[in-house]
């Protein structure tokens, strides 16, 4: 496993107050608390150093204001000093964030006849058990539910055959509602954190934005068995192996029980997934910095298109999971471009030339390659088979890979 020594081990942050009104637009997440405590979550059999990590809270409105600009621009610093930042929630997201965890934990707490029950073949929306997602080639343990567009079988995309559209297959309303609430909550905050990132690159206003209308946002809602309990199928006390994640930010948050390490950028370490899979990259390797869990914020860290689109300016995070010793719930929130978008380097970070026709990448091409290679084509444990993209060439006409068109 990963092993760093540090010469202090540094703490996440507090809970935060009940009103975020009076925080400052900043401050760090090692003011206070405990860093035995926060040592003392990290999994069994893992050595990493603990993160020091910001702690933002996001204005409610954005302007091009001298202190939304320094906001944005220690944001930047921050994602490119340790690749995650954390979001204090404000009062009603705490709100939501607890009615999903609730909504997570009877789901999961579910049979497995009940919760087999919930797959679509063609949407990508729904169960997964434990074992049937892989990275590196080694089986994870992560127990998932995606939820993603949740479509009727009469909207256009669905009747034209759109990979990856169609609906969710909820398992009744309970579900539903809490993670639909927290889902229209993460896509505010991403579109707010996106026109942040364009302020602290210093990007024509709706360079990245214009990519995320009617964007194909995901979660993943995902149970982590505890290390003893386990089916044998993976690596022992591995929940996911280590790789970074397509599309362009990832929102993040998890219950208190502990398992999450980032690679933090490092000079001379170089990647670019959607040349080379990155799965399994330096997995057992020092460098890896753990994230202590943290009541009351979220996390947020680039993926592969952020990568991309400033020329690795801003590098997507490797991340990894480890297994603990009680299970652990968590959410992971993918804001991402149309499914039609074809993204290209941003004004400044394209090297003063338009990248060739062939290095262009689209979203649903960059999603389909990084499924492919986790995401069985027969779900073992459910016996459905899966075909997300078995119509991927409906998206192929010139006329439908505008990036800055809407299908609403």
């Amino acid at each position: 496993m990963a092993s760093l020594a540090a010469d202090a081990v540094r703490t996440g942050a507090p809970l935060i107050p009940r009103t975020v009104r009076s925080l400052p637009t900043t401050f760090s997440a090692a003011r206070a608390g405990n860093s035995i405590q926060s040592h003392r979550t990290m999994p069994p059999g893992f050595s990493a150093t603990v993160g020091h990590l910001e702690t933002f809270v996001l204005p409610e409105r954005l302007s091009t204001s001298p202190s939304d600009k320094a906001l944005a621009k220690a944001m930047v610093d921050a994602w490119r000093r340790h690749g995650i930042l954390q979001i204090a929630m404000s009062p009603s997201q705490q709100r939501i964030y607890a009615q999903a965890n609730a909504a997570s934990r009877e789901f999961f707490g579910k049979t497995p006849t009940q919760k087999q029950a919930c797959v679509n073949e063609s949407s990508y929306a729904g169960y997964v058990a434990s074992g049937e997602e892989i990275t590196g080639g080694i089986a994870d343990y992560s127990e998932i539910f995606t939820v993603t567009k949740d479509l009727l079988p009469n909207d256009p995309r669905v009747m034209e055959k759109w990979p990856c559209h169609g609906p969710c297959p909820w398992p009744d309303k309970q579900m539903k509602d809490p993670m639909a609430n927290y889902m229209a909550d993460m896509g505010s905050s991403g579109d707010k954190l996106l026109r942040l990132v364009e302020l602290g690159l210093d990007v024509p206003r709706g360079s990245l934005i214009k990519y995320t209308q009617d964007g194909w946002h995901h979660m993943r809602v995902l149970r982590f068995p505890a290390s003893h309990r386990t089916n044998g199928e993976g690596k022992a006390g591995r929940g996911i192996g280590s790789h970074t994640d397509y599309g362009l930010l990832v929102i993040a948050s998890q219950d208190e029980v502990g398992g999450l390490f980032v690679r933090p950028p490092r000079q001379g370490e170089t990647f670019a997934n959607w040349r080379q899979g990155a799965a399994g990259l330096k997995e057992d390797e020092a460098g890896w910095m753990y994230v202590p869990p943290t009541p009351g914020v979220f996390t947020a860290f680039p993926g592969d298109m952020m990568q991309y689109m400033t020329n690795s300016f801003l590098q997507s995070t490797p991340h990894k999971v480890g297994l603990n010793v009680r299970e652990r719930f968590a959410f992971a929130y993918f804001h991402e471009p149309n499914f039609r978008a074809v993204v290209k380097p941003l004004p400044g970070y394209n090297g003063a030339q338009e990248p060739a026709d062939d290095c262009l990448i689209t979203q649903s091409k960059s999603f389909m390659m990084d499924v492919e290679n986790v995401y069985p084509i027969e779900l073992r444990h459910t016996g459905h088979v899966v075909t997300p993209f078995l119509h991927i060439s409906v998206l192929e006409e010139p006329d439908q890979m505008s990036a800055t068109s809407s299908s609403k």
